[in-house]
C-alpha cells in the first residue's frame, strides 16, 4: 500500500427535487382542489474519521463524488424522497480545505468525527403550499436547489505527541526502536526513512504517548533538495519536537553545522512550527571518546545559542532514554492538565496549528510549481498534468 497524505477530489452534493403541480381527481368529488407535493432535500456531503486508514490513497484514483439527488414530489400530496447523504472515510488527521476559496472546511483530529463539508440543495415547493382563499386553483411550482459543489484538498498529518526532526542519519529511527514497538527500517545509510513512522511509548500500564518520526532533513530542502519538506508537515501537530544531532557523523559535516542546518531548514517551511517547544537530544555519544563529549556537545549548544532542555543519549544503547522518555511524559501530562484547566489553551493551540498549516501549504505548493515548471522546462510540450505526485509515493508503514 502507497502513503499517500495528500490529494484533490471534486465533491458535488445533490440537487433537491422538483415540487409537484397536481390536483386531486376523483369521482364525486369536483374541485378536489389541489394536491402536488415538495421534493426531496438533496444529499449532502459528510467526512468521518476512521482509525482504520492510514493513507488517502483511495482518493487519489477517484476523484469525483456525488451525493444523491432528492426525489421530485408527487401528486396525493405525497414528497418526494430525500437524496441519500454521502459519508467519505477519512483517516484521523486529514483536513479538508476548499481549494477555490482556502476555507478549511473540516479538520478531523477524533475517531468517529463526522463533518459536513457540502450542503444538499433544499426541496422545491409543490403547488399546495401556494393555496389560499383567493387562490384556489394554484399552478406555481420551485424547482430544488443545486447542491454545493466543491473542489477540496485532502491534506492528511499524523497524530502524534512527539516528533522527531533531524538530518537523515541522526538515528531517529533507532530511537524509536528502541522506546516503542515500532519497527522501522534501519541501515547505516542516509535517507533510510521515506514515509512517517508512527510508534507508542508506554511509559506505565495507563500512561503512554505516540512518537512520529519522519524522513531526515538537508541543507536546501526548503528549495525541493533531497526528499524536501514534503514530510515537515506532519510535524504541525506535535506538541513538542525532538531534535536529534548525529554526534558521531558519516560525513565530514561536524555536528554543530548539523544541527544549524536542520533549524534552519525547519525555519525556512514554517517559523511558527520552529518557534513551538523543541528539545536537543545529542546522538550516538557512545560513539565518541568520554575525553571529547564535553567539548563535542557544548559546540552544538553555542552553535545553536540554545537554552532548552538538552539530553545526551545513546539509542542504539538505550543510554540516556529512561530519563528523556520520563520527562516527555511529564511534560504531555502537565499539558493535559493545563488544558483541563483551561480551555481556552486548547484555542490557542488550534489557531497556532492553523498558522503552521497555511504556512506549510503555501511552501508545498511553491515546491509543486516549480516542479512542474522544471519539468516543462525539460522536456518542452509535456503537459502540466504529467507531473504527477504518485512518482514519490512509497509504501507506508504504521505500527500501533
Amino acid at each position: 500500500m502507497k502513503f499517500v497524505d495528500e490529494a484533490i477530489i471534486t465533491v458535488e452534493a445533490g440537487k433537491g427535487g422538483n415540487g409537484c403541480m397536481s390536483f386531486r381527481r376523483e369521482k364525486f368529488i369536483p374541485k378536489g382542489g389541489p394536491d402536488g407535493g415538495d421534493g426531496g432535500d438533496g444529499g449532502s456531503v459528510f467526512v468521518e474519521a476512521d482509525e482504520g486508514l492510514n493513507t488517502l490513497i483511495d482518493y487519489r484514483y477517484t476523484r469525483r463524488y456525488n451525493a444523491r439527488n432528492g426525489e421530485g414530489g408527487r401528486g396525493g400530496n405525497c414528497t418526494g424522497a430525500k437524496g441519500e447523504d454521502l459519508v467519505l472515510k477519512l483517516p484521523v488527521g486529514t483536513t479538508v480545505v476548499d481549494i477555490d476559496t482556502d476555507e478549511v472546511l473540516a479538520d478531523l483530529t477524533k475517531v468517529g468525527q463526522i463533518e459536513k463539508i457540502a450542503q444538499g440543495g433544499f426541496h422545491g415547493l409543490g403547488n399546495t403550499r401556494y393555496k389560499s382563499s383567493v387562490n384556489r386553483a394554484p399552478r406555481q411550482t420551485t424547482n430544488g436547489t443545486p447542491g454545493e459543489l466543491r473542489n477540496v484538498r485532502l491534506e492528511l498529518k499524523v497524530l502524534a505527541d512527539v516528533g522527531l526532526l533531524g538530518l537523515p542519519n541522526a538515528g531517529k529511527s533507532t530511537l524509536i526502536r528502541s522506546i516503542s514497538a515500532a519497527k522501522p527500517k534501519v541501515a547505516d545509510y542516509p535517507f533510510t526513512t521515506l514515509v512517517p513512522n508512527l510508534g507508542v511509548v508506554r511509559t506505565e500500564a495507563h500512561r503512554s504517548f505516540v512518537v512520529a518520526d519522519i524522513p531526515g532533513i538537508i541543507e536546501g530542502a526548503a528549495e525541493g533538495a533531497g526528499l524536501g519538506i514534503r514530510f515537515l508537515k506532519h510535524l504541525a501537530r506535535n506538541r513538542v519536537l525532538l531534535h536529534l544531532v548525529d554526534m558521531a557523523p558519516w560525513d565530514e559535516v561536524t555536528p554543530a553545522e548539523a544541527a544549524v542546518t536542520a533549524v534552519a531548514e525547519l525555519t525556512k517551511f514554517s517559523p511558527t512550527l520552529a518557534e513551538q517547544p523543541r528539545w536537543l537530544v545529542l546522538n550516538k555519544l557512545d560513539m565518541v571518546a568520554a575525553e571529547e563529549q564535553d567539548a563535542a556537545c557544548q559546540a552544538v549548544v553555542d552553535a545553536l545559542g540554545w537554552s532548552g532542555p538538552v539530553y545526551r543519549v545513546s539509542a542504539l544503547n538505550k543510554q540516556g532514554l529512561q530519563g528523556l522518555v520520563r520527562d516527555l511524559q511529564d511534560f504531555l501530562d502537565a499539558r493535559a492538565a493545563a488544558v483541563a484547566e483551561d480551555p481556552s489553551l486548547l484555542e490557542q493551540e488550534r489557531e497556532t496549528r492553523a498558522i503552521i498549516d497555511a504556512e506549510a501549504r503555501e511552501n508545498l505548493e511553491r515546491l509543486k510549481a516549480e516542479a512542474r515548471a522544471r519539468r516543462q522546462a525539460a522536456a518542452d510540450g509535456l503537459d502540466d498534468d504529467d507531473f504527477d505526485d504518485d512518482d514519490y509515493d512509497v509504501d507506508v508503514e504504521w505500527v500501533r
